[in-house]
């Protein structure tokens, strides 16, 4: 059994794919679009062109992702996704490129549990946590 995040990005999913690509390394390995739907009632308006389910891995972690319904109100609240990383260069490197256009909860530092954890929410409004493992 397995537990996986299903993130629903509002419209911006494609935008996102291709965000976490550059900066964390995500692989694609399935996009599916709304046009691909063999029930036309689920095409929402204008946006046939919309993910209607994707697949990305980070690391060994997969992820699934839509557009869901396409109204531009995403919205990620309660949870954060925890990016576990090797070392203090990492930590820097990921923890800039995920909180870039996006807010810093926390800024990555060293804590009484890590040499650097930080606390951010990228562009798209998912909160992501950055651990180093000491």
């Amino acid at each position: 059994m397995q537990v996986q995040p299903y993130l629903f990005f509002d419209g911006n999913c494609e935008e996102a794919l291709a965000f976490y690509r550059r900066t964390i390394g995500a692989e694609t390995s399935m996009l599916m679009r709304y046009k691909d739907s063999p029930d036309p009632a689920m095409i929402p308006a204008d946006g046939a062109d919309k993910v209607m389910h994707a697949r990305f891995a980070v690391g060994d972690t997969t992820v699934m992702a839509s557009d869901g319904r396409c109204e531009g109100k995403a919205n990620f609240q309660g949870f954060a996704l925890s990016l576990t990383v090797p070392d203090e260069a990492t930590a820097d490197r990921l923890f800039a490129a995920l909180s870039d256009g996006g807010e810093v909860q926390m800024p990555l530092s060293k804590t009484f549990f890590s040499p650097k954890f930080g606390m951010a929410a990228d562009r798209f409004g998912v909160s992501w946590m950055v651990y180093v493992a000491p």
